[in-house]
Formats: C-alpha cells, sequence, structure tokens
C-alpha cells in the first residue's frame, strides 16, 4: 500500500512518527551518500510536526538513489496554481523552492534543482499533454506531480481521471523518471462545495495499484487547519502564513523523497536472508 494516505473520511490520521521505511542496508546508505541523513522531524519547525499525521514510505525511488549516487538530482514539478505563491517573493518562497533548499541541505555533496511546469486550471489530462516536452527539457530524475483540484472543481469523470494518472506515471517513467503524487490542498471554506474527498481517495488507489508514493497534503493540511495550527479558513488569508504552509510542505516532501531512496537502497529479500545465515 501507498503511503496510508486516505480521504477524509475512511481512516482517521495516525499520530506522528515520521516517515517509516523498511530496514536499509547500510552500505547502500554510504554508497547513496544518505547514511548521515537523520530522522525527518529533527529539522522541521515544531509547526510543520505538529498535526499528528504519519506518511508510510513503502514505495521506493530508484531513479532518485541513482542519481544521488550520481551527486545530481534533477526534479520536475508538475503542477496547478496551488504549486505557486503571489506576489514579487513567490517564485523562491512556493513548495519547489523550499523543496530545492532542503533537499540540498540534506544532501551535501548533491547538485540539486528542482524546475517547475506549473500553470493554473489545468487538469490531469492537460497536465499530461505538455510532460513529454518538459521531461525532453529537464531530464528529470524525479517527477511530482501535484493534480487532482482542478479535475473536482470541473467534475471531470473518474475513469478519464484514472487513465491520465496512468498515462502521467507511464510517460514519467519511459522517460526514466520516479514519480511522486501530491493530492490537493485542504480548504475548510470549499470542503462542502467541492467532493475533493473522492478524487483523493482515486488518486490513492491509482497510486497504489502502480507503486507511486504520495505525499498526502489533503489529510495533513486539515489536520493543521482542525488543530489551529494554521488559519486556513479566513477569506484574507496572510501571505507569509502561505509562505510557512509552502515551506513545511516542502521540509516534509524533502524528507519522503529522501526516506523514498533508502528504501531503493535496500537488498533484495533473499540477499539479506542469506546475509544473516
Amino acid at each position: 500500500m501507498t503511503g496510508r494516505l486516505r480521504a477524509r473520511g475512511t481512516v482517521p490520521a495516525p499520530a506522528w512518527s515520521g516517515f517509516r521505511v523498511r530496514g536499509v542496508a547500510l552500505v547502500g546508505l554510504v554508497c547513496l551518500g544518505l547514511a548521515g541523513v537523520g530522522p525527518a522531524q529533527a529539522e522541521h519547525p515544531a509547526e510543520c510536526q505538529a498535526g499528528g499525521y504519519q506518511t508510510e514510505v513503502d514505495f521506493p525511488l530508484p531513479a532518485v538513489a541513482r542519481a544521488i549516487a550520481a551527486k545530481r538530482l534533477t526534479i520536475l514539478v508538475l503542477g496547478a496554481g496551488s504549486s505557486s505563491l503571489p506576489g514579487p517573493n513567490g517564485i523562491k518562497n512556493a513548495y519547489p523552492a523550499c523543496l530545492q533548499r532542503a533537499l540540498a541541505a540534506k544532501l551535501p555533496g548533491v547538485a540539486v534543482t528542482v524546475t517547475t511546469d506549473v500553470k493554473s486550471r489545468r487538469t490531469a489530462f492537460e497536465m499530461v499533454k505538455t510532460l513529454p516536452a518538459s521531461l525532453e527539457a529537464t531530464k528529470p530524475a524525479l517527477v511530482i506531480w501535484q493534480t487532482a483540484t482542478v479535475d473536482a472543481m470541473q467534475a471531470i469523470d473518474l475513469d478519464q481521471f484514472s487513465h491520465a494518472l496512468d498515462k502521467g506515471i507511464n510517460t514519467a517513467r519511459s522517460a526514466g523518471a520516479d514519480v511522486v503524487f501530491i493530492n490537493p490542498q485542504y480548504s475548510p471554506r470549499t470542503e462542502s462545495m467541492i467532493a475533493l474527498g473522492t478524487y483523493v481517495e482515486n488518486l490513492r488507489w491509482v497510486a497504489m495499484q502502480q507503486e507511486v508514493p504520495v505525499f498526502d497534503r489533503f489529510n495533513l493540511m486539515k489536520n493543521w487547519a482542525d488543530l489551529g495550527i494554521f488559519d486556513l479558513y479566513s477569506p484574507t488569508k496572510k501571505l507569509d502564513m502561505a509562505e510557512r504552509v509552502h515551506d513545511c510542505i516542502g521540509r516534509l516532501l524533502a524528507a519522503l523523497v529522501i526516506e523514498a531512496a533508502k528504501a531503493a537502497a535496500e537488498p533484495p529479500r533473499d540477499t539479506q536472508a542469506e546475509g544473516s545465515r
């Protein structure tokens, strides 16, 4: 299963315990340059850790692991409007830039580049149409795909939505890139007007079938709102709060990427068994 990702109302969010991954061989981590990377929680501001949500990484990112070993990690963020921020400093304060800074700090000696293909009001199908050109231009090891919000707003047929996700995953993998999904952001003001939960759950099932990790932004932000960590209800949200939310997302997303790269270093189970004899 992928990351224990549940739409609202299915399974309550468990207590925070960081990004869990099965045991990883130390030799593999040394080769990847990841042996010194500590627990995800230790480097995050308290407000990022709060919220009581756990993401479990069950699917590895082998292309990312190879890129880290080669000391050059390129990531493409494919998204819509919620992957950006307004204002003159919007680009440097949005989560893609925060992700790049967090990964660079956690991976000394690795050249980390995060590029974006971000445009408002695009469905998953519309993003897939531009993906081949973006892949050719950037040649990423990882595509981080933020999607589902516009599909929910336009009530796109769920089968069509799933087909677009499958096609996007296959396109990225054919170009040698891993994929991580980011599901929609949570907004208490629109919760009763847009059936986001249905699309969040649909995305989760596609991810599980395709073995794609999912960064569960929806439930993470819902917990932040429920606990009053961030005021997501105010009709006039302050830009500084939005920047703090994006900073947390970038930091936590970086932790997911690193943990999934560690998982790719895990030797086959039969090798582990032989080594213990």
